[in-house]
């Protein structure tokens, strides 16, 4: 083994290379920390910063009393930024797809009117899909968007070209605010998620402008077991 390499490092390299291959496929437990430690000829503790870091990463899970197995990396998405999901599903390498379920007008009750700045009963176009990673639901978006801003929303055909890719093509994104909050979505996002009721989930409440116009209001639900948000700050 190369010796510049750190040692918790080459642990880290070994497993990754055996989930890669195949030999620790989906699910499968993995040597617990004492025997990579004898195996490689280091500390429990040094074996132990390997598999949490790997835990960190997505690629293993620890279960209590039971051990470490191999779990899908998490679906992530930066904060900072608005990315078009339908890209970032693609580039990790899967597989994209969305079912539409709601796409209609009506008229904005008072928390819509109040996200949207606009009257009570104004009308708004509004939209709900479930996006999909490899077939399994990873994001339940309800979206409320300004008509006058982008009258074409209705005619749209979402399942060629996402309402995040729509809108930043006719109304150029110049502010946005994120709200991010852990909560117990409604039964029917739930479902349309395929979780447990009582599994949690991580909600991003999302607004945007373009120059100083708010375009939409969106409600951004992710099952919490298999998404995670990042922000990067540079100082």
């Amino acid at each position: 083994m190369t010796q510049s390499i750190p040692l918790y490092q080459q642990i880290k390299q070994h497993i990754l290379a055996r989930i890669e291959s195949g030999e620790y496929p989906l699910h499968q437990q993995i040597p617990p920390e004492q025997e990579l430690a004898g195996q490689f000829g280091v500390s429990r503790m040094t074996a132990h910063k390997a598999i949490r870091d790997l835990v960190q990463e997505g690629y293993l899970m620890r279960r209590a009393g039971l051990g470490t197995f191999v779990t899908e990396p998490k679906a992530e998405s930066p904060l900072a930024d608005i990315n078009n999901i339908a890209d970032e599903v693609r580039g990790r390498g899967h597989d994209y797809a969305n079912r539409v379920l709601v796409l209609d007008s009506r008229h904005a009750n008072e928390e819509v009117a109040l996200n949207m700045g606009m009257r009570l009963n104004s009308k708004v176009f509004h939209s709900v899909l479930v996006h999909l990673e490899n077939g399994v639901p990873i994001q339940v978006e309800e979206r409320f968007v300004n008509p006058q801003l982008a009258p074409g929303y209705l005619q749209c055909d979402f399942n060629r070209q996402t309402p995040n890719a729509y809108l930043m093509a006719q109304c150029p994104l110049s502010d946005m605010e994120h709200i991010v909050e852990a909560r117990l979505a409604p039964v029917n996002i739930s479902d349309w998620l395929q979780i447990a009721h009582e599994q949690p989930c991580l909600l991003v409440t999302r607004r945007t402008w373009s120059l100083n116009q708010l375009v939409s209001f969106a409600r951004l639900w992710h099952p919490g077991n298999r998404y995670k948000l990042r922000s990067t700050l540079k100082l």
